[in-house]
């Protein structure tokens, strides 16, 4: 990405719709209602030849205090000074406000480049406004509607010769997001690396301190916090080396019982944080240490391990527990009776008021990834499979014992194994969890989810369906030979 752009302006001004039409994906939530946005939300945009990161903005509002509005402003302020460009939206339908007018002068004294556009422009309606927008003092304002894709060209030109001067430090640092786990088969556990940095989400319930651990992660305060329940909202990854691990985390957020969410952003919301679970290698399940495994959490981390992610659970605020070893061990036994499909994942503490259990969690996070990827010799699966075999037989529905005679590694990122039997139908799930569980043991691999398939290989007869072959002129001779 050649330069990053930064969308600011009032609240409900159209940056969020914008920002979606600029990555060509509805990534940022959008309604009618204002402040939806609270968050800085980054993606790769496209316009023309141009390639760049823009970053959506809350509204910026003129309060100074530390309320949630007043943390939302410092944080749209911070992506100001982040940003190269920034893009300063009015709505050319309600024309130039005073908060436009303080805002304008914020920006000319702290960005480096401000283009001002105005957008909702489209008709007659909009042509008050954008007069009005040469108030402001910040040059001739670019006309938009981010709602119909109208200006783009205008702001193409506008960007092209800023885009230029930002080449150079394009080309020595480009790296790759937006990865895709494959569900292909891999042979080789591929480490992370820079251009593949590993894919980290953060799910749980509300208020556990998903945004608290990861700034502490990242050692500044990147994302907003607080103590209101549910402040984020958009699903944000954000970028780091965590302990010499090239990473991609995704902030989440919190995720309640579906009867409670009847508000149509925190359904959006929710909808937004599993979508980044999709996109992740290794989900973190955060719990609150005061009430875990709740029957949410127990929801989350299924849906993670149906999604068929790397799981680690992680239980927050453990600084406030006063019979840690107590507690400990009856976190363990909870979670070994509640999610038996997630069987040997593990369990870290964590504090992330304090960093404490930041390094575990971060083996832990290694680990799962490591077993997630685990590519096991098919000789060996076969010299396994005849164990288990031996030692506990397939049943024999109607008298008929089920064969299994041969299995191998189909995928990995989970592991996937293919077993050819006879019958696989008619095979129980309780002796597939018995294979899954050995599988488990046997070859290092706790928690992780393990896909087992059975296929169908009856024996063959070669011969069978074959039409038989015609006599040959020669045989047919001597055949008549015979009879004379």
């Amino acid at each position: 990405m050649s330069f990053t752009l930064a969308i600011v302006g009032r609240p409900n001004v159209g940056k969020s719709t914008l920002f979606n039409r600029l990555v060509g994906k509805r990534l940022a939530l959008v309604d009618d209602q204002p402040g939806v946005t609270r968050d800085l939300r980054e993606g790769d945009a496209r316009l023309g030849d141009l390639r760049f990161t823009v970053i959506d903005t809350a509204g910026l509002e003129e309060v100074t205090d530390d309320s949630l509005q007043g943390r939302m402003r410092r944080l749209t302020e911070r992506a100001v000074d982040m940003a190269d460009i920034c893009l300063f939206l009015v709505d050319a339908r309600a024309g130039i406000t005073p908060t436009d007018e303080i805002f304008a002068d914020i920006l000319r004294k702290r960005a480096d480049h401000v283009i001002l556009a105005a957008n909702k422009a489209e008709g007659r309606a909009g042509d008050a406004g954008v007069l009005d927008a040469y108030s402001l003092g910040l040059g001739e304002p670019v006309r938009l509607s981010a709602e119909h894709g109208e200006g783009m060209d205008e702001l193409y030109h506008m960007l092209r010769p800023l885009a230029e001067a930002y080449a150079e430090r394009a080309a020595a640092d480009a790296p790759e997001t937006d990865l895709d786990v494959s569900e292909e088969a891999d042979e080789s556990y591929h480490a992370p690396s820079a251009k593949r940095p590993l894919q980290l989400a953060v799910i749980g319930r509300p208020n556990a301190g998903k945004s608290t651990l990861i700034n502490k992660i990242l050692g500044e305060d990147r994302l907003l916090t607080g103590p209101e329940a549910g402040i984020t909202r958009d699903s944000i990854s954000v970028r780091l080396d965590w302990q010499g691990t090239p990473t991609r985390v995704f902030d989440t957020a919190g995720m309640r019982k579906k009867a409670r969410v009847v508000d149509k952003v925190e359904k959006l919301s929710v909808a937004d944080g599993l979508r980044a679970v999709r996109f992740a290698e290794v989900v973190v399940v955060l719990l609150d240490a005061a009430i875990p495994f709740e029957q949410q959490d127990l929801r989350i981390a299924d849906f993670a391990e149906t999604e068929g992610r790397a799981v680690v659970v992680a239980v927050n605020k453990w600084d406030l527990e006063d019979e840690k070893q107590e507690k400990l061990r009856t976190l363990r036994e909870s979670f070994e009776r509640l999610l038996p499909q997630l069987r040997g994942a593990p369990l870290v503490t964590v504090s992330a008021k304090t960093g404490k259990g930041l390094d575990r969690l971060h083996a832990a996070v290694l680990r799962a990834h490591e077993v997630w990827n685990r590519r096991v010799p098919t000789a060996r699966l076969n010299q396994w499979l005849g164990a288990m075999v031996e030692a506990h037989p397939p049943p024999a529905p109607g008298g008929k014992r089920i064969k299994l005679r041969y299995m191998t590694q189909a995928k990995t990122r989970p592991p996937g194994f293919v077993i050819m039997c006879s019958n696989p139908e008619d095979l129980p799930a309780s002796y597939t969890r018995y294979l899954v569980n050995g599988l488990r043991e046997s070859f290092d691999m706790p928690g992780t989810p393990i896909r087992v398939f059975l296929r169908s290989q009856a024996e063959k007869n070669p011969y069978k369906g074959r039409k038989k072959a015609a006599p040959s002129k020669l045989r047919k001779h001597l055949e008549g030979r015979r009879e004379s």
